[in-house]
């Protein structure tokens, strides 16, 4: 065995995503097809504000829909945090110690007092901006606002008042509002508050943002860098700009859902949540009695070089990233029953995507439909930086329980991709994973 081939343990995972709290809560989710989808909640934006089925209109959005996460109690005294700073902390950052507290705790079987925490690493899928950031930016749009009401005749007197009470609807500027607003500080923090001494930091790779913080921990661990490794993904950016950019792409559903790989996919909606694993290598994972969830044997990645945009998606790029995974491995494609695919449900993506797979399973083996593809984005919507951390907690649960989960919202499959003369089917319902001895169950995940 090469050292770029050693197996990789999952033996601790941690879930925050709609619908539920933690992982067993999520599972169940998954397992049930609940809809997790629904209107936007005013906590986030108004409808009436921003709202207007014209893709056209200046400033609106056409979505008015997607998942969003349950309110989550936060006792900041918990996690030494005063709560005078609470306000000047991004959500991320505060939803991001509950997951990794669990994580650990799931890792270590309780407590995790006694954990040699010199060579624990914290590595997450965080996007560049966050909440807090735009909020901030905005208070400091003072300038303009005072610009606009001299021109539109206001006294001073009148000017001063109105631009006091706008920037009283933001949080106000203090000690902690740079750390309180980076997305590098989501990592920070849980180092700082767990006393973690290994490496901490975030990738941003957009949707593939988890897997490329996956690929950086798989990394720390063959190299012996770190013992283990926390990693995953976090979003809790679901604001007005974020879904202002997706309107004007345009990626967001026209229907106000999300149906990955049907014939009536118009666009994907936006989820938040957060996903987290415990990683360790296999062997020191058995040597310290660890439960093992799923073994990691192969992580690929890979750029789509020049093409005619640069977020048009390439097959063969997506190809490439597969075909590298699989060399790692040591195995092929056609061992694999399960893929939980991106499959964001924009036409371009999931055409792309399928043909990426389609590639390297077909080129594997002639067998039609052997492997079940899915994507629990049917459920949550795209959660962004969180993406791969969802479908990799989906899959490493299948894997655990022998149970091959459903992705729901698919009547009938896009006839384009010609589904039934390739190695896959869409599993529509939660069924026993059965299959012969000859080797292990394995799965794969596109991010």
């Amino acid at each position: 065995m090469t050292e770029t081939s050693i197996p990789i343990a999952v033996v601790g995972v941690s879930a925050l995503f709609p619908g539920s709290v933690d992982k067993t809560g999520f599972w169940r989710d998954i397992l049930e097809g609940r809809d997790l989808v629904g209107d936007v909640p005013p906590t986030h934006w108004l409808i009436e504000d921003y709202y207007d089925p014209d893709p056209s209109a200046p400033d609106k959005t056409y979505a008015n829909r997607g998942a969003f996460l349950d309110e989550v109690d936060f006792e900041p005294m918990k996690f030494g945090i005063p709560p005078t700073i609470v306000p000047a902390t991004d959500s991320t950052q505060l939803l991001g110690l509950i997951v990794a507290q669990k994580v650990l705790e799931d890792a270590c079987r309780g407590p995790f007092e006694g954990l040699d925490r010199e060579k624990v690493s914290v590595i997450l899928g965080v996007t560049g901006g966050q909440e807090l950031l735009a909020s901030m930016v905005s208070r400091l749009q003072r300038p303009v606002w005072v610009k606009a009401l001299r021109e539109a005749g206001l006294p001073e007197s009148k000017v001063v008042e109105v631009c006091d009470r706008i920037a009283a609807e933001y949080v106000p500027w203090q000690e902690s509002s740079f750390p309180g607003l980076l997305g590098n500080v989501v990592a920070g923090r849980i180092a700082n508050r767990m006393d973690l001494g290994g490496t901490n930091c975030v990738t941003d790779a957009a949707c593939a943002s988890a897997f490329s913080a996956v690929s950086m921990a798989v990394n720390e661990l063959y190299l012996g860098q770190s013992e283990m490794v926390i990693t995953g993904g976090c979003d809790t950016l679901n604001d007005i700009l974020m879904h202002m950019c997706f309107s004007k792409t345009p990626a967001l559903s026209h229907s106000g859902d999300c149906r990955p790989f049907s014939d009536k996919a118009d666009g994907t909606l936006l989820g938040e949540g957060l996903g987290m694993v415990a990683l360790k290598r296999l062997a020191d994972a058995e040597r310290d009695g660890d439960h093992v969830y799923a073994v990691i044997r192969g992580v690929g990645s890979s750029s789509d070089g020049r093409a005619k945009s640069v977020y048009a998606p390439r097959p063969t790029g997506q190809a490439k990233a597969l075909r590298r995974a699989y060399e790692l491995a040591g195995f092929g494609p056609e061992t694999v029953e399960m893929v939980e695919a991106h499959g964001t449900a924009t036409k371009a993506g999931d055409a792309a995507e399928f043909q990426g797979l389609k590639l390297t399973f077909g080129q594997a083996s002639e067998r039609k439909q052997w492997c079940a593809l899915g994507s629990v984005k049917s459920q949550i919507g795209h959660t962004k930086a969180a993406a791969g951390a969802g479908g990799l907690f989906k899959a490493v649960m299948a894997l655990n329980h022998g149970v091959l989960p459903p992705t729901i919202k698919v009547d009938q499959p896009n006839p384009a991709l010609e589904i039934e003369e390739s190695p896959f089917y869409l599993n529509t319902e939660a069924r026993p994973w059965v299959r012969g001895g000859d080797h292990p169950r394995r799965a794969g995940v596109s991010g």
